[in-house]
């Protein structure tokens, strides 16, 4: 090699991505995680730089992952079967307790079949795009505000698709209407929307799916363990089972981890068979998925049911606090309070004096996840919250919001 070949850099391996994240940070975007290490004696508490804090931003909706029952099960767990699998699910890593998991989640939907898998995430996105690209006729139809995971599942793919305006049957219709009846279709579109609160009108979709010959695959996410007499969601609250898949969640109201799709057999015995992030990824430890089931036990039973009336009732506690306080925020229909903080950087510095002088915890929401002049923050109120904290968590909120 010439001097002049050794006096020549190399070049840096992704140098534009350091000016991407600057111009990320200038634009007030860039996103900043706060350190919580959850106290399960003390729900809704963390610590954070050695201090203890409260959280009012958790999607544990129920407390769950602190359930005394359920942390036992999977201590028991671990103690008898380990800390992992080992493997696929295909490569000796399914246990007993997958199988039993996915029979008890197909009875709860009132489906054939379920699928357990490691996140809600690749549940959506593996199931969509390993059908759609099975089926490369089918139109897709997704509402304009749903999840990135079912997002990304449908563009992962050729298939036509089209977004209507969220929960807007009618335009859902006049879409539906330009196929015809023997094209295949899905729907796809969510219960619970997380960032406003409000439920879709599952019932009038259904009827829609019947009518344009229309398959629908509905994510309840947020309604997994809130929802329905034994938390199976909103479609088990309104009594609507014609979905013809329903995708849920265990890291958020159950507690613990993974995600699931429940439908048709073929259907999601196909998923099994194909799907990449199905087949060669390591699967969800046997402790976990026990307590999955424990926690499911709970969930299911009286417990559930008191813990779903204390939610719903805390979040009304919540709201009627907002409103007292002139503090703006949606009025939804969920257990979810989103309160609205308009502009990018006056969200964050609310977000950060509420942790550094009153030591709560709320995540400031802001674009991509919501429009540029929607921020906010999305409050959630657990069972086990006093009408103590939330007046002093609305105290906090509202010298913040004055001061910002």
């Amino acid at each position: 090699m010439s001097a002049e070949q050794l006096s020549v850099r190399p070049p840096a391996p992704f140098e534009g991505l350091a000016g991407k994240l600057t111009d990320l940070k200038a634009s007030g975007l860039y996103r900043e995680f706060t350190p919580c290490s959850y106290l399960a004696e003390e729900p809704g508490y963390a610590l954070h730089q050695g201090r203890r804090i409260q959280v009012w931003c958790t999607n544990d909706y129920l407390g769950m992952s602190q359930n005394p029952q359920v942390m036992e099960a999977q201590i028991a767990s671990t103690r008898r079967h380990g800390t992992g699998n080992g493997g696929s699910r295909n490569i000796a890593g399914t246990s007993e307790a997958h199988v039993e998991l996915e029979a008890r989640l197909a009875a709860w939907h009132r489906r054939p079949r379920a699928l357990v898998f490691t996140s809600g995430y690749v549940a959506n996105f593996e199931t969509l795009t390993t059908l759609l690209a099975a089926e490369p006729d089918t139109v897709v139809f997704s509402d304009s505000l749903n999840h990135r995971s079912l997002i990304e599942g449908i563009r992962s793919v050729g298939n036509r698709r089209h977004i209507f305006p969220h929960s807007d049957v009618a335009a859902l219709e006049e879409l539906l209407a330009q196929y015809p009846v023997e094209r295949p279709k899905l729907i796809v579109f969510e219960s619970v929307y997380s960032m406003d609160g409000d439920v879709a009108p599952i019932s009038r979709i259904c009827d829609l799916a019947e009518r344009y010959n229309a398959m629908t695959y509905l994510d309840e996410t947020h309604a997994i363990g809130v929802n329905g007499p034994t938390g199976a969601g909103i479609c088990e609250e309104i009594g609507e089972y014609r979905p013809t898949y329903v995708q849920g969640v265990f890291g958020k109201a159950v507690g613990t981890t993974g995600g699931y799709v429940a439908g048709p057999d073929t259907a999601l015995d196909y998923v099994r068979s194909y799907a990449p992030g199905f087949i060669f990824t390591t699967t969800i430890p046997r402790s976990s998925l026990d307590a999955t089931r424990r926690s499911l036990d709970v969930i299911q039973g009286e417990q559930g049911a008191e813990m779903r009336l204390r939610l719903k009732a805390n979040a009304v506690r919540m709201r009627t606090a907002l409103h007292r306080a002139g503090i703006d925020f949606i009025d939804a229909e969920s257990h979810l309070v989103p309160v609205l903080v308009p502009g990018g950087e006056r969200v964050k510095a609310v977000s950060r004096r509420l942790l550094d002088e009153f030591d709560i915890y709320v995540q400031p929401i802001n674009y991509p996840s919501v429009a540029k002049g929607g921020e906010r923050f999305r409050v959630t109120v657990a069972p086990f919250r006093t009408q103590e904290q939330i007046d002093g968590f609305v105290r906090a909120l509202r010298t913040c919001l004055d001061a910002a």
